[in-house]
């Protein structure tokens, strides 16, 4: 789940010019296979890990034998839980419209499953040094969220961010993309030092965010459609 306890972002103050085709197909998709996983084909309340997860889920042993490489990618389309969904899909919907209205469709999705990739290395690399983690399965779509929000702090960090606070009192306040962003990744950052420097296990994948956050950053220049200059009367 990306969310920080004490800040939920609801929308952002930020509008954009084309319909988001793709994030919506893909939030549509991960609801349609977190509610197939329910079904009793694929989950047993007497299972203590469903066969859907050890099938799907990314299990960081198998691909650094070479084997089941494709749960790469089907594991970007599984979720734990309620909670774990909501989360996702709350961040891909305020912030993937915008990112994807300034790379177009096709390069949009691209980047999402890019980064996707990379916050799955990221994570396996990390398990290097936290060896407990080598055979817990990974599922979820926050690696490649992440690089979603990566790329709007990129290019967009003073996009106002109406969210929820939790502090003391409850109040709903603008908040600058780069400090509600910025926030955000220094907790994972932090996280997934203390993972590593005592090397537990944690039920969050923090490296596999931050791979993701920082190779959103980097693409984000590249893929960013140039906008169109008005001389008189042309467009150049």
């Amino acid at each position: 789940m990306l969310s920080v306890t004490e800040m939920l972002p609801l929308r952002d103050q930020n509008p954009t010019s084309t319909p988001p085709h793709v994030t919506r197909a893909i939030i549509i998709i991960n609801v349609i296979v977190f509610l197939l996983t329910w079904l009793p084909i694929f989950s047993s309340s007497e299972e203590i890990i469903p066969d859907y997860v050890l099938n799907y889920g990314m299990i960081p042993a198998f691909i650094m034998q070479g084997q089941r490489l494709y749960t790469v990618f089907t594991s970007m389309f599984l979720h734990g839980g309620i909670a774990h969904i909501a989360g996702n899909m709350l961040y891909l919907h305020i912030f993937g419209d915008n990112v994807e209205d300034a790379f177009g469709h096709k390069k949009y999705l691209a980047f999402y499953l890019i980064c996707g990739i990379v916050a799955a290395f990221t994570h396996i690399l990390a398990t290097i040094l936290t060896p407990t983690d080598l055979n817990i399965p990974t599922l979820g779509a926050s690696g490649a969220i992440s690089g979603v929000l990566g790329a709007y702090l990129v290019m967009y960090p003073r996009a106002r961010i109406l969210t929820l606070v939790f502090y003391f009192w409850i109040t709903i306040i603008a908040v600058p993309a780069i400090i509600l962003l910025g926030f955000w990744f220094i907790f994972q950052l932090l996280e997934g030092y203390l993972t590593l420097a005592f090397e537990v296990s944690s039920g969050t994948a923090y490296w596999a965010h931050i791979g993701g956050f920082v190779a959103g950053m980097a693409l984000a220049p590249i893929l960013k459609k140039a906008k169109k200059k008005t001389v008189g009367t042309y467009r150049i």
